[in-house]
């Protein structure tokens, strides 16, 4: 059995219910809830269905079969003619189901939410029984709900039935699959559909068969034999009394649509009266009464009343009448004898929609603060407000303490009676004592103390209480003990004295709505001085002193009553109509009366006259000829509905072809007159596409400019509004003012820009709206409210996800790739180009950086002064080349920015030394939430050649499939607190590494200098490094954000330049990414330091922060004197000196040992170390072939790099002059030979497999 076929319901047995509708001789039944589950074994399943449908013909309820046994005797089951629910058989292994007489299913319930029979798993794997034939021959119709038969191995002529002839729905399909295959065909009498092998089991379809004139079933293929439209299942002629099973109700044998109604229509009294032949809707049956055990709803048999009504017991009868205001509910009080000593938070929801306290009500101060003791917390003095449903107390009310901001008992402004029957201590019923806040009583419906005393004390600002006459609240004498409460006399100088309106038995408090009694009127229990007789709406009339609305069809009379009673009656004028002495909103249209449906008409004075006896459906008028839907008429009207229909196609028709007939003559004369002018018409290139500019050209007047944004290259950017002409709306625009803008080369640049950026139209880029010329020239683009994605990440750092960051990744390379494909440079790509048209949706901005790469160009030239040093590729910054690569360069500098959380790149390290540190392959350091393979996609932006930077297609998909996995890719979590300041520390010396002395050491960091970090040599060493060459520092990331990381290697050196005083340092180097040997190599410095033993424990190691990552703190032994030192550390000596001389120092070094079988060429694009001297001793280590390569490649070549001071306005942006930044000097590179490849050779952190990849990869391209 299939595990969604077995899901257990919740067992509901219904006991049997033969109920013998008087009149109709029909046995009733109730259905089953189970579903599959059943109880006992399958003895006691047939005796529980034995039970419930012997001698049973309406099943009301489900019909469920499960698990019965081929021995047991199902003849039972054959005087079933109706289910009301649905039908399950599941789980048997009798061979024949006895439903023969089976006629309707109405589907009121449906199995598995959509079936109305279920039919699954009647067979025995291990026996030949099983199901072999439904056998509900007379089944005609499933009124609501599919079928569904599957898996009965034996079951045979299921699918010969012509189930859509059965079921009611057309848009259903029968689920009938996997039941028995060798199987008899159908007698040849049935035409195919048939329930079993025989002729008497052919199918009798009541549906398909049908003429069109047929509105439901029929029995026969003639127009004439159609069934009522009453019938369901098929009949045995045209009458209502002939069909096999109602559609909605059986009333004694006949079908009707509603059964008889409690009220009907006197003609006499014009009003409704009951009916005596009244009869109840029980199931699909009418009866003159309900089963005992339900009870009547209007003219339904309900098992219990809504929520709305209560239930009463009238002449015998239970029946459901409205509640007035809220339905009687008694609930359980507090006190003695009671489980609660006090109201608390504990029990206050007992007392939702309580009209009757069985018992007393106590409030307590350990009930209002709560009670800690019994862990019971303060109750909230908002959940006071359950009491205002309760209308009496049997017992006594004790207010001990009251919330201090409530300053009466309003709550209890409904309790009309305090029943006395227990008393509290001394015999009070009524006890108010020690709220010091109170300044009234607020019970302004008590009517009644019944017994007991009244106890009312030391309430220092209680008043009011004077005036109450408490003895007319008490049947007996009233005994009262008022003291110590707010003297009347200050009350009185208070004004705290009852309404004029109130009369002289009192008040509860201040205000017309506080009176026990009205002077003259009251209005839903508010006195008033007058009700509105004449005027004012709505109108009302005086009953006892109560105001009460006259009826709503009574018309408003200006200057005169309205009415002198409630009732329709009682009106001068009705609103509508009069129908007799009661006004009503429309005539009776087809109410029931004693000899059937009344009908009238309004005349002339609107008064309601009868129609004539032989209107059927209503009337306009006395007379047969103004019956609605006159026989004699209806053919007339649709014979001139016919005609009507007739020639308004025609004449559609007709104007089509003239319409049609004139755009061909017109096309004929536009030829003709092309042709006599001579002009020539030369068809399109194929390849000429359209030009799909979506802009406009805005007036002045049109635009209106608010605050600035921003300011860029091109001009300053707006927040403004674009008021249409001739319309009042105002659009929120984006507004780029271009300052500067004169001369006709400007004006076409602009324009061409405009005309490339106005085609743009994708989901991740900003769109275009137009340009307004004038003096300034002005953009006008969409306005994207949330700003750009810089300032985002900034404010909301705590609240972004890594699948957020992820998908901003994707959709800026999406942007990207789009401006890619229609040769589009941005040239300016940064955070703050990148706006948010919602938290979840980025969009590339272009602020006037962006220019049209034409086809035939690949690359261009651009030469502004002012570009942002920071974001920008070698190539751009030194020779003004731009491209899409280096769009890419500046695509990674953004996303470090995102996963950074808007830090600045390079930060604390001038603009005129970035390109120098590029140059020496430091990049930026790695983010602490991003992995290593979110971080070699930045690395792989910035490589110095561009062949081998990926493109935006290939970031676009990278970053989709790390979107998949967020959390794999990026770690983002709390920050740990900041240590706090204090002087820094000299780090440990940690323990020396055996055999690698001879391979040059590190700096140690003196201090860290803001966000970054430095790299030169130390002052004691000379200004180049020696033969042995220094290796550069291994990379420490417990920096700050502004740390730079190598290029040469992943897992290598990181830091930033620092600003060196005097000739204390240098920065040694130009292009960087050449390694020295395997030495060098940081995987081979990680395997070999990994091998060491553990330092002593009197020995001082090396830290490891809380990502992992070990923090070198000394450098190694072992370097000769005159080797080069990378350290982390500053000087503070000659600070003010800004311009400092750089020495490069560029010769070819000798392939790596690690590349010497690698199948890859390795291209060298520069060394750090000078031509050796003489006397310079030589690393054991370094093979003999490599001091051949060293001498052959020698070259030396010094630059010399004078770097100006930057502007102020400019530094403060994070731009650069151009003119000022050197170009560096370039030659050729040696090739080197190749080597097969190695396992180590790919290890994720080996620069010489990046780097012999990469350039093999340039070569290729």
């Amino acid at each position: 059995m299939e595990p969604h076929r077995g899901r257990p319901r919740a067992l509901l047995l219904l006991l049997p219910l033969l109920l013998p509708a008087p009149g109709s001789a029909q046995a009733v039944c109730a259905g089953t809830l189970n579903g599959l589950s059943v109880t006992g074994d399958a003895q006691h399943q047939y005796q529980t269905l034995h039970k419930m449908y012997n001698n049973c013909e309406i099943v009301m309820g489900n019909l469920e079969i499960v698990l019965i046994d081929h021995t047991q005797d199902l003849s039972f089951l054959q005087t079933i003619r109706e289910v009301t629910g649905y039908i399950l058989i599941a789980m048997n292994v009798f061979a024949a189901l006895p439903l023969q007489n089976l006629r309707v299913i109405r589907g009121t319930q449906f199995y598995e939410d959509k079936f109305a029979l279920f039919v699954l798993l009647n067979y025995n794997p291990n026996t030949t029984h099983a199901l072999r034939q439904l056998g509900l021959n007379q089944l005609t119709e499933i009124l609501a709900g599919g079928v569904y038969i599957e898996k009965n191995a034996q079951l045979c002529h299921v699918d010969t039935v012509e189930w859509r002839d059965i079921m009611r729905d057309p848009r259903l399909e029968p689920l009938v699959r996997d039941n028995g295959r060798a199987c008899p065909p159908c007698h040849e009498s049935c035409a195919g559909h048939c329930w079993g092998p025989g002729p008497e089991d052919c199918q009798k379809l009541t549906k398909t068969i049908c003429a069109p004139q047929c509105n439901g079933r029929c029995f026969g293929r003639a127009p004439n034999e159609c069934c009522h439209e009453e019938c369901a299942g098929g009949c045995t002629g045209p009458l209502r009394t002939h069909c096999f099973a109602c559609r909605h109700f059986n009333d004694s044998g006949s079908c009707v649509p509603l059964c008889p109604q409690p009220l009907i229509y006197n003609k006499l009294t014009f009003q409704l009266e009951p009916n005596p032949d009244t009869k109840y809707q029980y199931g699909g049956v009418c009866v003159r009464q309900c089963p005992h055990n339900f009870v009547v709803d209007q003219s339904s048999c309900v098992r219990a009343c809504p929520n709305d009504k209560m239930e009463v017991e009238k002449n015998g009868l239970k029946i459901c009448e409205p509640c007035a205001g809220l339905c009687p509910k008694a609930c359980e009080g507090t006190g003695a004898g009671s489980k609660y000593q006090t109201v608390d938070s504990s029990n206050i929801d007992t007392f939702i929609n309580c009209t009757k306290i069985l018992g007393n009500l106590d409030f307590l101060i350990t009930g209002l603060e709560g009670d800690p003791w019994r862990n019971i917390s303060a109750l909230d003095p908002e959940k006071l407000n359950v009491f205002r449903t309760v209308r009496e107390i049997t017992g006594y009310l004790n207010i001990q303490s009251w919330p201090k901001h409530m300053h009466n008992f309003s709550v209890f402004s409904n309790l009309e009676t305090i029943g006395g029957r227990s008393l509290y201590n001394r015999g009070f019923s009524l006890l108010i004592m020690k709220n010091e806040n109170v300044t009234s009583l607020g019970l302004r419906s008590l009517r009644e103390v019944s017994a007991g005393r009244v106890y009312i004390t030391e309430n220092r600002r209680l008043c009011f209480l004077h005036t109450v006459h408490w003895a007319a609240l008490s049947r007996s004498r009233a005994d009262l003990d008022i003291r110590n409460n707010r003297p009347r006399s200050k009350c009185q100088q208070e004004g705290k004295v009852c309404d004029p309106l109130c009369s002289a038995e009192g008040c509860w408090g201040p205000g017309p709505g506080q009176c026990l009694s009205c002077r003259f009127y009251s209005r839903r229990g508010v006195c008033v001085p007058t009700c509105r007789f004449t005027e004012g709406d709505p109108r009302e009339f005086s009953q006892g002193g109560e105001c009460t609305e006259c009826h709503p069809e009574c018309e408003r009379i200006d200057g005169g009553a309205t009415c002198n009673g409630s009732g329709a009656d009682t009106c001068t004028r009705c609103a509508h109509y009069r129908d007799g002495p009661h006004c009503v909103e429309r005539c009776p249209d087809g109410v029931l009366g004693e000899r059937g449906p009344i009908y009238k008409f309004p005349d002339g004075s609107r008064e309601c006259r009868p129609c004539h006896e032989n209107c059927t459906r209503g009337c306009v008028g006395p007379l047969l000829r103004d019956c609605l839907g006159d026989p004699l008429r209806a053919p007339t009207l649709i014979a001139v509905m016919v005609v009507g229909a007739v020639f308004l196609s025609c004449s559609l028709v007709l104007l089509a072809l003239l319409y049609w007939r004139g755009k061909k003559i017109q096309k004929k004369r536009a030829m003709r007159r092309y042709l006599e002018r001579g002009e020539s018409l030369e068809p399109l290139d194929p390849s000429e596409k359209a030009n799909k500019v979506l802009a406009r050209i805005f007036k002045e007047s049109e635009l209106k400019r608010l605050k600035v944004l921003g300011s860029g290259v091109f001009g300053t950017v707006h927040k403004g509004i674009w008021i249409p002409d001739g319309d009042s709306i105002k659009i929120p625009v984006s507004i780029k003012v271009i300052q500067g803008w004169s001369g006709q080369q400007s004006f076409h640049a602009v324009t061409d820009h405009m005309l490339a950026i106005g085609s743009l139209d994708h989901s991740y880029i900003v769109r275009l709206l137009g340009i307004c010329p004038g003096p300034q020239l002005q953009l006008v683009t969409q306005l994207l409210p949330l700003g750009s994605l810089l300032d985002y990440v900034r404010k909301n750092r705590g609240a972004i996800s890594p699948q957020l960051l992820l998908n901003w990744c994707v959709q800026v390379a999406k942007g990207m790739y789009y401006l890619e494909e229609h040769r589009m440079v941005h040239r300016n790509l940064a955070a703050r180009n990148v706006l948010l048209k919602s938290p979840s949706q980025a969009q590339v901005a272009d602020f006037g950086i962006a220019d049209l790469l034409y086809p035939d160009d690949k690359k261009y030239f651009y030469n502004e002064l002012k570009t942002p040093i920071k974001w920008m590729a070698l190539e751009s910054i030194h020779f003004g080349k731009y491209a899409h690569q280096s769009d890419v360069w500046s695509y990674g500098v953004t996303l470090w920015e995102m996963m950074t959380f808007g830090a600045e790149p390079y930060a604390g390290i001038r603009l005129a030394e970035v390109p120098d540190l590029l140059e020496k392959g430091e990049r930026l350091s790695q983010p602490q939430i991003c992995t290593i393979d979110v971080y070699m996609v930045m690395v792989k932006c910035w490589m110095i050649d561009e062949n081998i930077r990926p493109t935006f297609k290939e970031l676009a998909n990278e970053f989709t499939r790390m979107a998949r996995d967020p959390p794999r890719y990026l770690v983002i979590k709390v920050s740990p607190p900041k240590t706090p300041p204090g002087p820094p520390r000299t780090p440990p010396n940690p323990p020396e590494l055996p055999g690698l002395g001879s391979r040059g050491g590190f700096g140690v960091p003196g201090r860290v200098w803001g966000l970054g970090s430095g790299l030169g040599c130390p002052p004691d060493a000379p200004r180049c490094p020696q033969p042995g060459g220094a290796r550069p520092a291994r990379r420490a990331r417990q920096g700050s954000l502004g740390r730079t990381v190598s290029e040469c290697s992943e897992g290598r050196g990181t830091a930033s330049e620092l600003e060196l005083g005097g000739s204390g340092g240098s920065l040694g180097g130009s292009l960087c990414r050449s390694l020295r040997s395997r030495g060098g190599d940081s995987a081979y410095l990680s395997q070999r330091e990994s091998l060491q033993p553990p330092p002593a424990p009197g020995s001082e190691g090396s830290e490891e922060d809380p990502n992992g990552y070990v923090s070198p703190t000394r450098a190694l032994p072992g370097r000769g004197p005159g080797g080069c030192h990378i350290a982390l550390g500053w000087e503070e000596e000659d600070e003010e000196d800004e311009d400092e001389e750089y020495e490069y120092m560029n010769r070819p070094r000798p392939r790596p040992a690690s590349l010497e079988e690698l199948g890859y060429e390795y291209m060298e694009l520069g060394g750090c170390d000078p031509r050796p001297t003489a006397g310079a001793p030589r690393s054991e280590q370094e093979p003999a072939e490599e001091e051949e390569e060293e001498d052959e490649g020698e070259e030396d070549y010094e630059y010399m790099n004078k770097q100006p001071r930057l502007s102020r306005s400019l530094r403060h942006h994070g731009y650069e002059e151009m003119e000022a930044v050197p170009r560096p000097r370039c030659r050729p590179l040696p090739m080197k030979a190749l080597r097969s490849l190695e396992a180590s050779d790919c290890a994720f952190d080996n620069p010489d497999y990046w780097h012999s990849r990469l350039f093999a990869k340039g070569r290729r391209t």
